[in-house]
């Protein structure tokens, strides 16, 4: 075992009258050991250090460690808020109307079993013939011919009537002729490139009352399509397969018999059969128009 010496000539310079220096003994210390000299030292500076600080001083305060300021972090908006669109006035429609009003019983039923109600004839130009429940009407190219019902007037009606052509293409065309009185009729019209349109005919003189319109109801040949016109007062509706197709005003012929017809219009014939006529009451009346401030 070692000794050490503390040795007190060593001299440090002079602090306060109250310095702890001054009134610590001048004893010698033994330490034994040199780890408890090490922890004696280090022990004796700290406590020098304090004590030769004066009476009346304060120990200084450590200042606190920085605290981080807190950073405003911006808030993303991921869906910003668009502005309130105006809403779309949106026009309320109601159902379709009742384009066939006021159709009431069935008034009559042609089978066409009896030949001496239609006129009937043929040439070498074409040919009206009843067989087998059917009218044929058969025209040679560029040839027009017309069949009526003999004593049937009618103002207000709904008739129906099957046409199949058979032979027919282009602009050739077939169809029901209503309200006609010897010359003077109205005709509606399909052709075979399936166009539908209407003409009034006064003597002889065709006037279109109605431009022609495609329809997908209106068939070629070979092909079947049920015809239909609603009639009341002046106005008359085309119906084809139970569609509505157009309207027509016309004042001009109040009533008159009703018919079927063929048209060539090209180099070749036109075959076409009518079958199963059926006529029914309309008991309508229009609504009178509101007039107008």
């Amino acid at each position: 075992m070692r000794l050490f010496h503390f040795n007190p000539s060593l001299r440090v310079a002079k602090q306060s009258p109250y310095c702890l220096r001054d009134w610590l003994p001048q004893a010698r210390y033994a330490v034994v050991g040199v780890s408890m000299l090490r922890i004696s030292t280090l022990l004796a500076m700290a406590i020098l250090s304090v004590a030769c600080l004066p009476l009346d001083s304060t120990l200084p305060t450590a200042a606190p460690p920085p605290t981080d300021v807190a950073t405003q972090t911006p808030t993303i908006v991921w869906f910003p808020p668009s502005s309130t669109p105006t809403l779309l006035a949106v026009p309320t429609y109601t159902g379709t109307p009742e384009m066939s009003p006021g159709i009431g019983r069935v008034t009559l039923k042609d089978d066409f079993s009896d030949k001496s109600v239609w006129d009937t004839a043929a040439s070498d130009n074409g040919s009206a013939t009843i067989s087998r429940n059917r009218l044929a009407l058969a025209v040679q190219p560029g040839y027009y011919l017309s069949s009526m019902r003999r004593e049937l007037p009618l103002s207000d009606f709904y008739a129906e009537i099957t046409a199949r052509p058979s032979l027919c293409r282009g602009e050739d065309n077939y169809g029901l002729i209503v309200r006609g009185v010897g010359s003077y009729f109205y005709r509606f019209v399909l052709t075979c490139d399936r166009q539908i349109r209407a003409e009034r005919v006064n003597g002889g003189t065709k006037l279109p009352i109605h431009e022609p319109v495609p329809s997908g109801d209106a068939p070629g040949a070979p092909g079947e399509v049920r015809i239909g016109i609603w009639a009341v007062g002046s106005e008359m509706r085309l119906f084809l397969n139970g569609r509505y197709q157009f309207s027509v005003i016309e004042p001009s012929f109040p009533s008159g018999a009703l018919g079927v017809y063929v048209r060539s219009t090209g180099a070749t014939p036109v075959t076409i059969t009518f079958s199963d006529l059926k006529i029914y009451e309309v008991d309508y009346s229009p609504p009178t128009p509101t007039p107008l401030p």
